[in-house]
């Protein structure tokens, strides 16, 4: 079934319209977070890891950021505005029953974790490397925890957001950083230099 959800959303991308950044330069320029020293794994990821065998290998790759063209920029904003469209919101305690559950939205429902989850397995599937696409938590204008994904460019670092189908360079979020990916490993998370203690649960 998960193949075909992937299947449907690239079919359905190619035909999509959508809002290019920069019309002048063809792609944005933006700048890149601070990452600290490694962190504490988010529970929900370990989670993941542990009920999806073999999709957290603990492979150790050199950094690589995503070369950020015209055609890779098209492709990143397709995925993410199809998987906003098609993928409906629902709380994890409505969907799972339990408070904070990383999975992918394969019967069409999820949270913002699930979003990303998903936005980054297609871009996986579509050739661009895991190492510049990295799961992250931040804090929302309101406290609350949430995920977003990273994609970490040669242009700089942009965010694809549940909330948002615009490709927004990170300074423009509004959001603080708390934590994600390290590029090496995914199994390893890295701080992003906000002081306050990193939220237990993401949501949205």
């Amino acid at each position: 079934m998960f193949g075909g959800l992937i299947k449907t959303a690239l079919a359905a991308a190619t035909m999509a319209t959508v809002y290019i950044c920069s019309a002048q330069a063809g792609v944005p320029d933006t700048s890149y977070a601070a990452v600290g020293p490694a962190t504490l794994v988010p529970y929900g990821w370990a989670d993941f890891c542990n009920r999806y065998d073999g999709e957290c290998d603990s492979a150790t790759l050199p950094a690589m950021d995503v070369n950020l063209t015209p055609k890779s920029l098209k492709m990143i904003e397709r995925i993410n505005s199809w998987v906003n469209t098609n993928i409906k919101p629902m709380s994890d305690q409505q969907h799972w029953g339990v408070v904070d559950q990383w999975d992918y939205p394969t019967d069409g429902f999820g949270d913002c974790e699930d979003f990303a989850l998903l936005k980054r397995k297609m871009l996986i599937d579509e050739g661009f490397p895991r190492q510049g696409l990295l799961m992250t938590v931040v804090r929302d204008q309101h406290g609350d925890g949430h995920a977003i994904l990273t994609v970490k460019t040669n242009h700089g670092e942009f965010v694809l957001d549940n909330l948002s189908d615009d490709i927004k360079p990170w300074r423009d979020t509004h959001y603080r950083f708390i934590k994600r990916q390290s590029q090496t490993s995914q199994n390893v998370w890295v701080d992003l230099g906000d002081p306050g203690p990193a939220p237990m649960t993401v949501s949205r």
